[in-house]
């Protein structure tokens, strides 16, 4: 069996990745009930209110979901405490090591798997003791590594070195992007853009409309020699960012603008290359469905090849 539909319990491979403010039981939810897992996420440091997010999802899906850790932005010890006593049975951390979470999350009976842009994170990890690993390429939007390795070299360099369970993310939002992160090596593909633009997100229609009309060259990776490093939208804003090489300390300061205004010049539009994919908000049971369907297209055709030898 598919060892990541071992570990969360959900039916297909496919994770919606933990946005911070947007990654709340409205989205969430309704991948779960699409047959992803959902994640809620904690990076928006409101601990009261995700945990009442966590609280919202037993009412609104049967099915297993996750709540992210980003250990960097964790201020409040309580969101531990809850998660670990909320039945929530799959965790994911971020931005830093994990090596203090991992023994009391699954003493909780939880799973962890941990975000790594780099086959060092990813092996400093396995040593940790994580049970998979969320593997992120250059490619996805939000924050980054600022020395960019893209999904397709970091999901073959770290499966030479190990072989954990791997979720593939960045740069993927379709059938076509998960076949390629299987044959590499991946269980599991996680899609951040894809689900900020679907149609239960919770963002402004200006955010989804700038995704819509991005190319594939439509994003800044911006502050490359600072922290933090982050992939947004192409905007005046970010393009003065961009040409400075230095973003300034209030630059967050008008996200929920963004996110909920629909000013996309108030602060940055965080999101991934593959908004030049995306042409249409769907929702995400169709963006689920048609993944899958997608993936097994190619999969028997791929199949069809080795059987007979022919390319």
């Amino acid at each position: 069996m598919n060892r990541f539909l071992e570990h969360s319990g959900a039916k297909y491979p496919i994770v919606q990745a933990p946005m911070g403010w947007i990654a709340r039981s409205q989205l969430a939810s309704a991948v779960c009930n699409a047959g992803g897992l959902g994640i809620i996420e904690t990076s928006s440091g409101e601990t009261e209110a995700c945990m009442a997010e966590i609280e919202k999802m037993k009412d609104l899906t049967e099915a297993p979901f996750g709540v992210n850790l980003p250990i960097m932005f964790l201020k409040d010890p309580a969101i531990l405490d809850h998660i670990c006593g909320s039945g929530v049975k799959f965790v994911t951390t971020s931005a830093g090591s994990p090596r203090k979470f991992v023994g009391p999350l699954q003493e909780a009976g939880i799973i962890v798997y941990h975000a790594v842009p780099t086959v060092a994170a990813a092996m400093g990890c396995v040593e940790a003791g994580v049970d998979g690993l969320i593997v992120e390429g250059a490619e996805g939007g939000g924050f980054k590594n600022p020395e960019e390795v893209s999904t397709l070299v970091l999901l073959q360099a770290i499966r030479r070195q190990t072989d954990i369970p791997m979720v593939a993310a960045g740069g993927i939002a379709d059938g076509k992007g998960m076949a390629a992160a299987f044959a590499l090596g991946a269980e599991a593909i996680q899609m951040g853009t894809r689900f900020v633009s679907s149609a239960e997100s919770p963002v402004h229609h200006n955010y989804k409309q700038a995704i819509l009309d991005a190319k594939e060259t439509g994003t800044y990776v911006l502050n490359k020699k600072a922290s933090p490093c982050i992939r947004a939208l192409k905007t005046e804003r970010t393009a003065k960012i961009y040409e400075d090489g230095l973003m300034p300390a209030d630059t967050f300061k008008g996200i929920m603008d963004v996110y909920f205004g629909g000013d996309m010049e108030a602060s940055v539009g965080l999101a991934g290359q593959s908004s030049g994919l995306i042409d249409e908000v769907k929702t995400a049971r169709q963006i689920i469905d048609e993944t899958v369907a997608e993936f097994f297209a190619i999969t028997e055709r791929l199949g069809a090849h080795s059987a007979a030898q022919e390319f």
